[in-house]
């Protein structure tokens, strides 16, 4: 009886600990996890960005040394884009251009600017093949949402004004019916003509000779208000 009580008094202290030490690790987790989600990215070079991140799950946009992590759009934001994707598609197939989506790089600078655009197409030969990046943008399209709205209306229509390669740049909203398009101006880097299209009205890309209806873009696409 006595030495059933001991190997009973045993157990109980061994599954006592084994119940402290599986806590202790899920506590030494939740910390990890906590730091890496307060402590911000530190600045890189630019080969280090590009090196840190084919190892990350996420995608992270890179601005003169900092990293800006991409966050997921709505459902809203993801079915303006397929449905511009569907219609540049079969757009470009007889031209000499490509077109691709959130998941590809752009270049906008030289070892310093690198960015993630819902919508891209290019023109130039030297991203015909490309694997990695496209350096030579044609046209960027961004979808607006609520919390990046402001980002892509201001600080990246300037990082993007300054591409060489680049001839329009196209805003669509998400909340709303609306597309916004800058367009370059012949012999000029620093003026850009801006033009406004909202339901009922057709807009144009000059570059790639691209038209589209506001309507047709909006197809099937609930638009939720800001509130």
């Amino acid at each position: 009886m006595f030495v059933v009580g001991l190997w009973a008094f045993a157990r109980t202290l061994l599954e006592e600990e084994q119940r402290d030490r599986a806590k202790l690790n899920i506590d030494f987790a939740a910390n990890k996890i906590m730091t890496v989600a307060t402590n911000p990215i530190p600045k890189m070079t630019v080969e280090e960005y590009l090196i840190w991140e084919e190892q990350q799950d996420n995608r992270y946009e890179y601005i003169d040394g900092e990293i800006i992590a991409m966050t997921g759009g709505s459902i809203p934001h993801n079915d303006l884009a397929v449905n511009l994707l569907i219609a540049l598609k079969d757009h470009l197939k007889p031209k000499s251009c490509r077109v691709n989506i959130s998941d590809v790089k752009v270049q906008a600078k030289a070892n310093s600017r690198y960015f993630y655009p819902d919508v891209v197409v290019s023109c130039h030969p030297e991203d015909q093949q490309a694997k990695k990046l496209i350096q030579y943008p044609t046209v960027i399209i961004e979808v607006l949402s609520p919390s990046t709205g402001k980002y892509d209306t201001t600080d990246k229509l300037k990082y993007y004004r300054q591409i060489p390669s680049l001839q329009e740049y196209l805003l669509i909203a998400s909340d709303k019916i609306l597309v916004e398009l800058y367009q370059r101006q012949p012999d000029t880097e620093k003026f850009w003509l801006y033009s406004s299209y909202g339901e009922g009205e057709t807009f144009m890309v000059p570059s790639i000779e691209f038209e589209c209806s506001v309507d047709t873009l909006y197809e099937n696409v609930t638009i939720e208000p800001e509130t």
